[in-house]
Parts: C-alpha cells; sequence; structure tokens
C-alpha cells in the first residue's frame, strides 16, 4: 500500500470515528435530557395515583348498586352525570342537597312520585315500580357524585 492510500484510509477511519464520536455525544445529550424528569415523572404518578383512589368509587357497595340501578332504569333518558340534559345532571344534584337520610329520602320520593318546579318547570316522570329501597340507593349513587 502506498502513501496516498494510506492517507485516504487514515482519513476515512478518522471521518469515521468522528462521526461515531458525534453520534455517541448527541445519544447521549438527548437522554441527559430524557432522564432529568424522573423525578417529576414519579411525583406525578404518585399524585395521579392518590387522585384516582380518591376519586375510585368502584369499591363503594352504594356507588355499585345505584350505578347499577340507574343503568337498568329509563333515568339516562333525561338525566347525565356531569351535563344538564331535560333534569339537572346528578352532579347538580349532590351539589344542591347534603348527603343526609332525610334528603336521601325526599329525593327517593321524587324519583317513585316525580316532582316538578325546584329545577324548572319540565315536570320529572313518575317510577311508582321502583322501590323505596331501590331509590335511595340511587340517590345514594348520587350524592357521592359531590365534589
Amino acid at each position: 500500500m502506498n502513501y496516498m492510500q494510506y492517507a485516504k484510509l487514515t482519513h476515512h477511519q478518522n471521518n469515521y470515528t468522528v462521526k461515531k464520536y458525534l453520534v455517541s455525544l448527541s445519544m447521549l445529550a438527548i437522554l441527559a435530557a430524557c432522564g432529568g424528569n424522573e423525578e417529576k415523572k414519579e411525583t406525578a404518578t404518585a399524585e395521579t395515583t392518590t387522585t384516582a383512589a380518591a376519586d375510585d368509587l368502584s369499591s363503594n357497595p352504594d356507588y355499585v348498586k345505584g350505578l347499577e340501578l340507574i343503568g337498568k332504569s329509563d333515568c339516562l333518558t333525561c338525566h347525565k352525570v356531569g351535563d344538564k340534559l331535560i333534569g339537572p345532571s346528578y352532579k347538580e344534584v349532590a351539589e344542591k342537597y347534603e348527603n343526609t337520610e332525610e334528603n336521601v329520602t325526599m329525593l327517593a320520593g321524587k324519583i317513585i312520585k316525580g316532582g316538578q318546579g325546584v329545577w324548572g318547570s319540565v315536570p320529572m316522570t313518575a317510577h311508582p315500580t321502583i322501590s323505596e329501597d331501590d331509590a335511595k340507593a340511587m340517590v345514594k349513587y348520587i350524592m357521592l357524585l359531590k365534589k
């Protein structure tokens, strides 16, 4: 191999080494930039878990039973959880009334007998086939939606 061939080969190897070095350096910089948020991610995950645990009502028997009963009824024709439809949202009802046994009984009576005037001029349809216990379970579910 003559000097010119050696020089070209050495130059090519040096370019390859420099490129390898630059790529490695770039990757290291990217990893360092991405890795700096691990503590923040752990904090965010902990906060999310705490919030989810506080908001997770799926293990509450009143929530489960009431949700099941409402799902089997025609309630969702006029009500939604968070938005007013024909009647108030369940969250609006929960915010308006304190969660007391007296209010649970009163609201269960409105489910069974119907009502008018509290939320506007549109009357709430009576549901005489719903038992008092089932109506109370529905109200207890609704009350759990209070913020």
